[in-house]
């Protein structure tokens, strides 16, 4: 448990040398998700993997200050600090779904974010317009910034979230149950809001190296969206799709994911 200012944050490390790269979940999950990769694909291994419960999430506090921290800069700003505290000058960040945006709001925030990877995450303007482009409509997609969920939304939201044909474990509804409402509540409206930065703006100009590795099946995500964005150093110049493969491919499908991310992550750390 680290203590940052914005609450304690539960992390995990696979080593405490190599080039840093910090791990960041989705909405109401956990860094658990990443074990395909941390512990099973050898990343762990090779690099020095850090892996956080993003304040309201897992194993870490409830925000000391809600409305400072469940929202894109305040997560981001968590997370850099959660880094300096850690003695990391720079990194790389995997992040899927909302730990994508976070990730985007963290290369807005510091040049220390050296490279990037993204999943399950449109990089979308400000204003609901823009934001109604890059999510598709979905009989769950209402959840997202619902603070309370009776047993059976949180089921459902799990199930969603980590792809309908994905392999399904108790955590995954155990950290939707655990998740603080206001987390969700608060981080949507804000993001509804235009609060952060213009994330489709900030990949269109921002050269820091970026991967966009997603499922073609995602219920979350439009993926033609997230094609026609004019990235401006887009990684092999192309968004990896991942055919029959839902909103979590790195959990869904690890053996299709993480060569890819192998590949990247040795051209760029």
């Amino acid at each position: 448990m680290i203590d940052t200012s914005h609450c304690q944050i539960s992390v995990t490390e696979s080593r405490p040398d190599g080039r840093p790269i910090l791990f960041i979940h989705g909405n109401s999950s956990c860094k658990e998700v990443f074990r395909h990769q941390i512990d099973a694909a050898g990343f762990g291994d090779r690099y020095r993997c850090i892996a956080m419960d993003l304040p309201g999430h897992g194993a870490s506090a409830d925000a000391l200050d809600p409305a400072r921290t469940y929202c894109m800069t305040g997560y981001a700003d968590c997370a850099l600090e959660l880094l300096s505290i850690l003695g990391v000058e720079n990194a790389a960040v995997v992040g899927w779904s909302l730990g994508g945006h976070i990730a985007i709001e963290m290369v807005n925030q510091s040049a220390r974010i050296f490279a990037y990877t993204i999943s399950g995450t449109p990089p979308v303007a400000k204003g609901e317009a823009a934001m109604a482009a890059g999510f598709l409509p979905s009989e769950h997609m209402h959840l997202a910034g619902q603070q309370e969920f009776s047993d059976e939304e949180a089921d459902a939201y799990a199930h969603a979230t980590c792809g309908i044909n994905a392999p399904y474990e108790a955590f995954l509804l155990d950290t939707v149950k655990r998740t603080d409402g206001r987390a969700r509540k608060n981080m949507f409206a804000a993001f509804t809001a235009g609060l952060g930065c213009d994330q489709q703006q900030l990949v269109q100009t921002n050269k820091t190296p970026l991967a966009v590795i997603n499922g073609a099946e995602d219920a979350f995500v439009n993926k033609d969206f997230v094609a026609s964005v004019a990235y401006a150093n887009l990684w092999e110049n192309r968004v990896h799709l991942l055919d029959k493969v839902g909103h979590a491919p790195f959990w869904e499908a690890p053996d299709q994911f993480n060569p890819i991310l192998d590949r990247f992550l040795k051209e760029v750390v």
